[in-house]
C-alpha cells in the first residue's frame, strides 16, 4: 500500500471517527435532554400531588363537620316556617318586642344549597338584641344572621330597634 493510500485511509478513518462522535454526542444530549424533561414533570407531579394532599388534610376536618351537621333535603317552605316559629319564639323569651317581619325571596343560585331569607324587625335593649343574635347565629345549623341595623329607638333612650336578615341554608329537595 502506497503511503499516499495510507494517508487517505487514515483521513477516512479519521473522519469516520470524528461523524461517529458527533452523531454520538448528539443522541446523548437529545437522550439527556429528554430525561430532564422527564424528572422535570415527574419532579412537578410530585409536588402538585403533595400540594393536593396538604389541601385534602386542611379541608378534611371541614368534610367531616358538614357530613356531620349536613340537613336532610327539603323544601324552601318547610324550612322558611321552621325559621320564623324559632326567631320569633325567642323573641320575647329575651326580653325584645317582635314589630314586623318581611319575607325575603329564596336564593336559589348555589349549586349544593339554597337559602331562605327573612327580615325581622324588633325593640330591645341592647343585651337582649345580642342574646338573640347569640341564638340565631349557629353554625351547626347552617344558619346565621347576615344583616344588621341598629338604631335608636324614638320613645325610649334605653331601646334600640334592630332590623336583621336571618338566613338558613338547605339542600334543595331532588327534582322529580
Amino acid at each position: 500500500m502506497s503511503p499516499r493510500e495510507k494517508k487517505l485511509l487514515t483521513f477516512f478513518a479519521i473522519g469516520g471517527f470524528a461523524i461517529l462522535n458527533l452523531l454520538g454526542f448528539n443522541y446523548f444530549v437529545k437522550l439527556r435532554a429528554d430525561i430532564a424533561g422527564k424528572h422535570f414533570k415527574a419532579v412537578s407531579d410530585l409536588q402538585q400531588a403533595e400540594a393536593i394532599r396538604a389541601s385534602r388534610e386542611e379541608v378534611e376536618s371541614q368534610m367531616e363537620w358538614l357530613d356531620q351537621h349536613e340537613p336532610k333535603p327539603s323544601e324552601s317552605q318547610p324550612v322558611l316556617t321552621a325559621l320564623l316559629e324559632l326567631a320569633e319564639k325567642d323573641v320575647p323569651v329575651v326580653g325584645l318586642t317582635f314589630k314586623t317581619e318581611k319575607l325575603l325571596p329564596t336564593d336559589q343560585s348555589g349549586h349544593y344549597y339554597h337559602r331562605v331569607k327573612v327580615s325581622l324587625t324588633v325593640v330591645g335593649p341592647e343585651r337582649s338584641l345580642y342574646t338573640w343574635f347569640d341564638h340565631l347565629n349557629s353554625p351547626d345549623n347552617l344558619r346565621c344572621v347576615t344583616y344588621i341595623r341598629l338604631s335608636p329607638n324614638k320613645e325610649d333612650d334605653t331601646l334600640i330597634d334592630c332590623t336583621a336578615t336571618v338566613e338558613q341554608w338547605f339542600v334543595p329537595a331532588p327534582s322529580a
